[in-house]
């Protein structure tokens, strides 16, 4: 049961004692270590006794050691030794340094955050060719040996990652393909020039519009997908289990992944460009009253199969970059959650980053080429 802290003065052959009593806690302390202070106003030697208190707190030892400062040497302080060494630590908190001031210097805290960066990204290149290798390693050594190749784990991934991400794919490049043809029939329109619009809804969707949005969604999915399955084994050391066991992790994890997308992929590029097509010729025949028919014959007449090809082109590349960087973050997981969460963050952003990019390498490079 909770007391109130007390104290008595008694005076011996020592000199005057005071001898604590109750709860010297935060909460029943009260007023208690004030009225030990003035009653020990002009003591210069005096003794105390805390073998009779029940329950002292940080704050209780700081008001008792702030009451008898300079009054009761340490030696004359008699606890059990439980409260002697709670006053000992607060005292040692009391006597300690203080700490340092740290000043704002931006100039400098700019400098050593473009350092650390840099020296990051060079981590992250170095990391990056180390991954690429062991993987070239694997391949190599799958090829040369076909019985090594994991075919169950292969089509497993390839359906989580293409059969059920079919709705999505369709509904969003449809919705695209749509997007594109008010685009066009607004605009095309101050030109009298909205048949054209076909020609853009045709090489738009086919050349960049489905393979990109097929790649983003499965950056979302998929990388981030693969960054948490590899980094779940790594923290729960499955990873490091299988290396014990003689199984090649790139063999057993990477592989199967890389091989998954890269069949996925352009099954769902091909769904995408018909989503988007789909999407384009309701907008047209709603709002343009184009026919289907004129629709499908324009397409092919105009946009011809060089567009499709072009868009499929990417396919692989963006399968091999999205696996590879879902892989590579899943591997560098370290043993706590939040390292988990930063490179599924990573791979989803890295993803994404990499398909934009390439796609922008993709045109420059067909450009160049007048296709």
């Amino acid at each position: 049961m909770d007391s109130p802290a007390d104290f008595t003065i008694t005076q011996t052959d020592a000199g005057p004692t005071a001898v604590m009593t109750g709860d010297w806690t935060a909460v029943e302390m009260g007023s208690a270590a004030d009225r030990l202070n003035e009653a020990l106003q002009g003591v210069t030697s005096a003794q105390l006794d805390l073998s009779g208190i029940g329950r002292c707190d940080t704050a209780g030892a700081f008001a008792i050691l702030r009451a008898v400062e300079g009054r009761v040497p340490h030696e004359a302080i008699h606890a059990p030794r439980r409260t002697a060494r709670l006053l000992e630590l607060v005292a040692r908190a009391l006597t300690a340094a203080p700490v340092p001031e740290v000043r704002n210097q931006p100039l400098t805290d700019l400098l050593e955050r473009l350092g650390r960066g840099l020296v990051g990204v060079g981590v992250e290149a170095y990391e990056t060719m180390a991954f690429t290798g062991h993987l070239l390693i694997v391949i190599a050594r799958t090829m040369a040996f076909p019985r090594r190749m994991r075919w169950a784990p292969t089509f497993n991934i390839a359906e989580r990652a293409g059969l059920d991400a079919i709705p999505i794919v369709i509904v969003t490049t449809f919705f695209i393909g749509a997007v594109i043809g008010f685009l066009g029939a607004t605009e095309l329109a101050q030109f009298g020039a909205q048949v054209f619009s076909v020609e853009l809804i045709g090489i738009g969707v086919l050349r960049e519009f489905a393979i990109v949005i097929t790649a983003v969604l499965l950056a979302g999915r998929s990388a981030s997908s693969f960054a948490a399955e590899i980094g779940a084994m790594k923290m729960k050391q499955e990873i490091d289990a299988m290396r014990i066991m003689g199984a090649d992790p790139f063999e057993a994890l990477v592989l199967p992944r890389f091989i998954g997308l890269l069949i996925t992929i352009p099954l769902l590029t091909f769904v995408a460009m018909l989503a988007g097509i789909a999407g384009g010729l309701l907008v047209s025949w709603w709002v343009e009253d184009i026919s289907p028919t004129f629709f499908l014959q324009r397409i092919v007449d105009n946009v011809g199969v060089v567009n499709f090809w072009v868009g499929m082109s990417k396919a692989p590349v963006m399968a091999l970059v999205i696996a590879g960087i879902g892989c590579r973050q899943g591997m560098e997981v370290g043993g706590d959650v939040d390292s988990l969460g930063r490179r599924v963050t990573a791979a989803v952003v890295h993803a994404i980053f990499a398909i934009i990019m390439i796609d922008a390498v993709f045109a420059l490079i067909y450009m160049k080429l007048n296709i």
